[in-house]
């Protein structure tokens, strides 16, 4: 019976980590656009993560049902989900692709489910197995594939990989932190808090420069029909915020850091479809390829974990029902391809 229960946790929590794998991968696709006809990524992202905070937001204080200490006790956890979860991973990504290229940029900061496989080792004593190990080899070679790294250039420079390295640390963030439900804080008031959090820092980064920030006027065309920016950027907020980040910390919860996080590596994919079905760009055949051994990799994951850790949250216990209903990008604007978009959506 309890295997029949942690097989139906995993499956739900499979699904919701779909759905936010590809509302944040959906971000590139809608994103392209607005750069191309003069928007800059930091107007771009801010105005999403505004958005969705002010989307999420009602309900998150809803959720909180009058408990304000549990947001004044997790405070630090709040603004460390908005700060480096939210606001950091992008900045950081941003930062890395001035002085290198997107392919190689988003592959280190897509070795986050790595980071966070070494971290649940080195701080909480859960050693990988041999087969575990296996997966995170083969997710390796799949993002490799799909970023289609194999015919690009992949110069890159001193500086570059240390803000994509920053960029990766807030992935792996988003995931540990979502994943964690000892506080008992609701996952709405976690995405809520963090996107509130996220949106201030990223202003005050475009405030003093940090970021640039333009506004473009001309019309933007999705599957051949035109329309103006503004029309997209409701469904920036709404999708690949809102929905994204909700269910992004659902799903972790469900399903824990770990394995969350491999299955996270699906919002590259997600990207290269969604700039199918919205910009007319064909995949590659290797990037199909390249999607097929990411989800051998998750299997594989999934399978090396030990039977006692099915469900675990990450902090080495069963999150239960509680994990259940209360739950960043990538943490960014997902590319559709590497030569093409500038944002990650976590």
């Amino acid at each position: 019976m309890r295997s029949m229960g942690h097989d139906s946790r995993f499956g739900v929590g499979l699904v919701i980590a779909l759905v936010s794998a590809f509302s944040f991968g959906l971000s590139g696709a809608i994103a392209r656009p607005m750069l191309e006809s003069g928007w800059s990524p930091g107007a771009v992202v801010t105005l999403r993560i505004a958005v969705g905070a002010l989307v999420v937001l009602p309900v998150g204080v809803a959720s909180l049902r009058g408990r304000w200490s549990l947001l004044r006790r997790n405070a630090a956890t709040v603004i460390a989900y908005g700060l480096l979860a939210v606001a950091g991973a992008q900045f950081c990504y941003f930062s890395a692709v001035r002085s290198m290229q997107v392919g190689p940029a988003l592959l280190i900061e897509y070795t986050a489910p790595a980071a966070v496989v070494l971290w649940l080792w080195v701080r909480r004593g859960q050693r990988p197995s041999a087969v575990t190990g296996a997966g995170v080899g083969v997710c390796a070679l799949g993002l490799v594939l799909v970023l289609d790294l194999m015919s690009a250039s992949t110069a890159v420079t001193g500086t570059g990989v240390a803000w994509a390295f920053g960029a990766m640390v807030g992935a792996a963030a988003y995931f540990l932190i979502s994943a964690d439900d000892r506080s008992g804080l609701p996952p709405l008031a976690l995405a809520a808090a963090g996107l509130v959090v996220g949106t201030v820092v990223l202003a005050l980064l475009g405030a003093v420069g940090a970021m640039p920030m333009t506004v473009g006027t001309a019309d933007v065309a999705y599957a051949g029909v035109e329309m103006s920016p503004w029309v997209a950027v409701p469904v920036l907020g709404v999708v690949t915020a809102a929905t994204a980040y909700v269910t992004g910390v659902l799903a972790a919860r469900r399903l824990g850091p770990r394995v969350a996080s491999f299955v996270g590596l699906s919002e590259v994919v997600a990207g290269v479809v969604w700039s199918w079905v919205l910009l007319a760009e064909l995949p590659r055949p290797v990037q199909f390829g390249g999607g097929a051994l990411i989800l051998v990799g998750v299997i594989a994951v999934k399978s090396g974990e030990k039977r006692g850790d099915d469900g675990d949250d990450g902090d080495g216990h069963d999150g239960g029902d509680q994990g259940a209903v209360a739950s960043e990008h990538h943490p960014a604007l997902v590319p559709g391809g590497v030569d093409e978009d500038v944002l990650r959506g976590r």
